[in-house]
């Protein structure tokens, strides 16, 4: 599945079992509480911090697609055409960022 279709699909679900978007302020909230959701499994997990048992079965694809879709929302409501931004971005990165991470002795 591409972007478009993904914000497509977003946009059916929406229609058929959401009633109508979250306003951008409440979408951005959201997006905020699902990243910290995503950063608390991560930080507990692969980080220093210890694992509570209550969050051991904690998923973190399915928190990570809780952003994607959070993310997918706020584009469609903004009028972004999110593929064709991904692919200006990734564009942009592949042409400024190959010889910097490649010359970058930190990586190797």
């Amino acid at each position: 599945m591409n972007i478009k279709n993904a914000q497509l699909e977003v946009d059916t679900w929406i229609k058929e079992h959401g009633v109508r978007y979250f306003n951008e302020l409440t979408n951005m909230a959201q997006l905020t509480e699902e990243v910290g959701e995503v950063a608390r499994i991560i930080a507990r997990r692969y980080g220093e911090q210890s694992e509570k048992e209550s969050d051991k079965n904690k998923d973190l694809g399915e928190e990570l697609a809780d952003v994607v879709f959070v993310v997918l929302c706020l584009a469609n409501q903004t009028g972004i055409d999110l593929q064709s931004a991904f692919d200006k971005k990734l564009d942009l990165k592949t042409k400024r960022d190959h010889d910097r991470h490649h010359n970058n002795d930190k990586l190797k």
